[in-house]
């Protein structure tokens, strides 16, 4: 019994497995890893001009090879044990915890090899816009806000609501969250688009469906050196902030709304108690949303296009919750017919399922 359970669990594994393998060659790192190598063994390195540059290419990929020939490695081993100890079942209890280390070690590298960008270490600002439809579609934001806030606690990613705009009647307007740990926007740069939700409405006494919409937008967080802003060319407003918060937050000129005149880009915070403090973590947001819009049009200059901008109905991903039940990424395909766990933050297939899809193209 033990035999076939630890058999289906390896073979659970090997598609991971294969993606892992495949990645490797089509990025050719071993290559990579086997010239570097030799241009270390060279004796005049220490001459070498980029000698810090490829010193630490070169531990970033000695790294990623361990663990690679590790998951590899094991992957052949423990079938050969598992069959040899068929019928010894003290045996392939043992083999059970290292199945299970190999499982988890596969999970954690795999992502990591999907997250090969510089960037995608970055702490983000993910904001919320909710669409036209009023009441609807600010609900809808609101669940979402709480979505991205429950994926962040499941893989503890430290998270604050840094602006919060409430909604008339019901849900928010807008909202913005500063989220920090581990590769935040390398985890969170496929949920930048537009989601929709299609369901039997709450609000509307006949039970009617409704589709509402909502904007996603993911901006990495830039060094402070990267970005360098005229005093001259920003408009500080202050006002109190709206919604919960004690009556400090209701009595006082807290809150900051940043212009940032030449581009039109409008920033504002009201999560903390200060002024000071609000107007730092609105200036960390301004230079982010410059620095990104900076690259976006060094990006379509490049590529000789102009970007796709977000637009309604350009969906990336639809939450159906009538007549049937279905969560579908319209990009990578992948489908779940369990959106109240998606929505309780249980998103880690629909990205890793991106993350492929995007290394892919």
């Amino acid at each position: 019994m033990i035999f076939d359970e630890l058999q289906e669990q390896l073979k659970l594994m090997q598609p991971d497995i294969a993606i892992i393998k495949a990645y490797w060659e089509n990025a050719a790192l071993e290559p990579k890893f086997q010239s570097l190598h030799a241009q270390t063994e060279v004796e005049t390195f220490w001459q070498n001009p980029k000698q810090a540059e490829i010193l630490k290419e070169l531990q970033r990929i000695r790294t990623m090879r361990e663990q690679y020939l590790t998951i590899t490695n094991s992957n052949a081993e423990l079938a050969e044990l598992i069959s040899m100890f068929k019928d010894d079942e003290e045996e392939l209890k043992k083999i059970s915890g290292d199945i299970n280390q190999l499982k988890k070690s596969v999970n954690t590298f795999k992502i990591s090899l999907l997250m090969n960008d510089p960037q995608d270490s970055s702490h983000i600002f993910l904001s919320i816009n909710s669409g036209a439809g009023g009441t609807e579609s600010q609900d809808w934001a609101e669940i979402l806000l709480r979505m991205y806030v429950r994926f962040c606690e499941r893989e503890k990613l430290p998270v604050e609501i840094v602006d919060h705009l409430v909604g008339e009647g019901a849900g928010i307007k807008s909202a913005t969250l500063f989220i920090r740990g581990k590769n935040p926007y390398g985890l969170l740069k496929g949920e930048q688009g537009i989601h929709r939700l299609v369901r039997i409405s709450p609000y509307d006494s006949a039970k009617r469906r409704h589709t509402s919409f909502a904007a996603v937008s993911i901006t990495p967080e830039v060094p402070e050196v990267e970005i360098t802003i005229d005093p001259s060319d920003l408009r500080i407003d202050t006002f109190r902030a709206g919604g919960a918060g004690g009556q400090h937050v209701n009595k006082t000129e807290s809150a900051i709304r940043i212009t940032h005149i030449p581009s039109g880009i409008v920033v504002s915070c009201q999560n903390e108690r200060s002024q000071t403090q609000n107007k730092e973590t609105g200036m960390k947001m301004l230079k982010a949303r410059l620095a990104q819009k900076a690259k976006d049009e060094q990006d379509a200059k490049n590529a000789a296009i102009e970007k796709k901008k977000i637009e309604w109905g350009s969906q990336i991903r639809s939450y159906v919750l009538h007549p049937y039940k279905m969560v579908k990424d319209h990009r990578t395909e992948h489908e779940s017919p369990q959106p109240d766990l998606v929505l309780d933050g249980q998103l880690m297939d629909f990205i890793e399922s991106y993350l492929i899809w995007a290394s892919a193209k």
